[in-house]
């Protein structure tokens, strides 16, 4: 397994890897509203502003060639935070240790930008993925909502304080 930042030629895996996650891990959410929020958030134009953005991290898994998951992340310098917006992984490659890794990696390059802690977002319904950043030391900090497709849907953070948790 590789991972490496994402390019433009990744547009299109992840805009897959993101559709077949979300159809797996929010069975709540109707077809239309995962295609409004994957095409919102993980359209090629999205994807391809985020890739040139100075303070956004964009890094791909690929498992012999196919790109099977991937990594979005932020940070800001003026409250020393990090913020992972997105972490997926295939449903057809979970398992594997392809998370773990791409979460290992994002949140020790976004230690490297002098950040004293990281976010990490996830819908509320989600909860393989709470369960997911729970294991390796984030703790549930709140909740607020976000909007998919139109919806507002509940969205809890989950915070790491120690780089050395991970």
């Amino acid at each position: 397994m590789t991972i490496r930042p994402a390019t433009p030629d990744d547009v299109t895996a992840i805009n897959q890897v993101a559709t077949a996650a979300w159809e797996t891990d929010y069975p709540l959410l109707t077809q239309e509203t995962v295609e409004d929020g994957v095409g919102d958030w993980y359209s090629p134009e999205q994807i391809e502003s985020e890739l040139v953005e100075s303070q956004t991290l964009l890094l791909v898994a690929e498992r012999e060639e196919p790109v099977v998951g991937f990594a979005h992340a932020t940070w800001h310098e003026t409250d020393r935070a990090g913020y992972i917006l997105r972490l997926y992984v295939h449903p057809d490659y979970r398992r594997e240790g392809i998370g773990q890794s791409l979460l290992e990696r994002t949140c020790e390059e976004l230690f490297e930008h002098d950040i004293d802690r990281i976010n990490a977002m996830v819908l509320s319904s989600n909860e393989p993925g709470a369960e997911f950043y729970e294991q390796f030391g984030f703790e549930f900090a709140d909740e607020s909502e976000t909007e998919i497709g139109g919806e507002r849907y509940p969205e809890s953070r989950y915070v790491l304080e120690d780089e050395s948790q991970v």
